[in-house]
């Protein structure tokens, strides 16, 4: 099934997932087992498509956990259980923040808090994350609006909402409800998001980049296309994903990949943000390698909103911020 065709010219493959249940011991009844022969073919979906799964009992009870999640979702928004917390970006030159990175908690009237890891592949497989996302746009940009000039707010763009046609005036709307400068809100996209159609995700970057917000590659290094994008859209910023700045102290691979990072960005005109920065020794190295800003444990987990305030006001060197990195 998997073999490609000839389809009007042009080539195409089908993919196959495969749901299985076997009677008697899956069902006596034809409707019983197709609905655990279903069951089996969203296992099969979730262990990543193009495989085959056989049912098992404990299936049903993950469903029946999924779908509530899935209703509890739903309502969820307008029930206002989502809330933003904020971590802190460091300009590694001035030791200041020189801006926060808005991230999505669910608080679950049962639950408690809820992992983006658990609910936001849910929001993209039902349809939710554009209506998620443009809720997210317009809540940091009213948060940010309170904070001092030349402070930005960075949000993620799923690749869902990233190729949604209205995501042009959602920015907009946000921009002007709020009253934030273009300029002090920036857009974090994935590579995954550029992969499909590379006309039509050129055109959505110039369009959000006519706006004058701030474009940033995130998670930069992990693919195959960052740097065919980078030679065709000059990106604000790249991000160095978290997982080279883990392995920094380790051994020269992940330090040599990071400063070749550092100083392409530096020749194209771009910053540069390293991710995950936990201890003193990457802070270290990550400066002296040319990162212009870091982002990470060690200077503060993501926050809620009611706690920035003193943060802010406490900006100081990265290495004393005991009180910061305790909230």
């Amino acid at each position: 099934m998997s073999r490609p065709y000839e389809l009007e010219g042009r080539q195409v493959v089908i993919g196959t997932s495969v749901g299985i249940a076997i009677g008697p011991a899956d069902g006596v009844a034809s409707d019983q087992l197709m609905r655990n022969a279903d069951l089996a073919l969203y296992r099969a979906k979730d262990d990543g498509r193009g495989t085959y799964r056989f049912f098992e009992p404990d299936m049903d009870a993950q469903m029946q956990e999924r779908r509530g999640l899935e209703y509890d979702l739903r309502k969820a928004l307008a029930a206002g259980e989502f809330e933003l917390f904020y971590q802190p970006v460091v300009h590694l030159e001035t030791n200041k923040i020189s801006g926060f990175e808005a991230l999505i908690r669910w608080r679950h009237p049962e639950k408690g808090l809820i992992s983006p890891g658990t609910f936001i592949p849910l929001a993209e497989e039902i349809g939710f994350i554009v209506p998620l996302g443009e809720w997210v746009i317009r809540q940091a940009c009213a948060t940010a609006a309170k904070w001092p000039a030349g402070i930005r707010i960075s949000v993620n763009l799923s690749p869902v909402q990233f190729k949604n046609p209205g995501l042009v005036q959602v920015v907009l709307g946000a921009l002007a409800a709020s009253g934030l400068s273009a300029d002090r809100l920036e857009l974090e996209i994935t590579e995954s998001a550029l992969l499909d159609d590379s006309d039509a995700t050129l055109g959505m970057l110039y369009r959000l980049r006519e706006l004058g917000v701030r474009i940033a590659m995130d998670d930069f290094g992990t693919g195959y296309s960052s740097l065919a994008y980078l030679q065709s859209f000059p990106f604000d910023r790249i991000k160095i994903d978290r997982s080279f700045i883990k392995d920094i102290a380790d051994g020269v691979g992940s330090l040599n990949i990071v400063r070749a990072m550092a100083a392409l960005a530096k020749g194209l005109g771009m910053e540069t943000t390293a991710e995950g920065v936990e201890t003193n020794e990457q802070l270290d190295t990550v400066k002296s390698e040319g990162c212009t800003e870091m982002q990470g444990f060690l200077f503060s987990h993501p926050l809620p909103v009611d706690e920035l305030d003193e943060l802010l006001s406490h900006a100081g060197d990265a290495r004393d911020s005991d009180a910061a990195s305790a909230a």
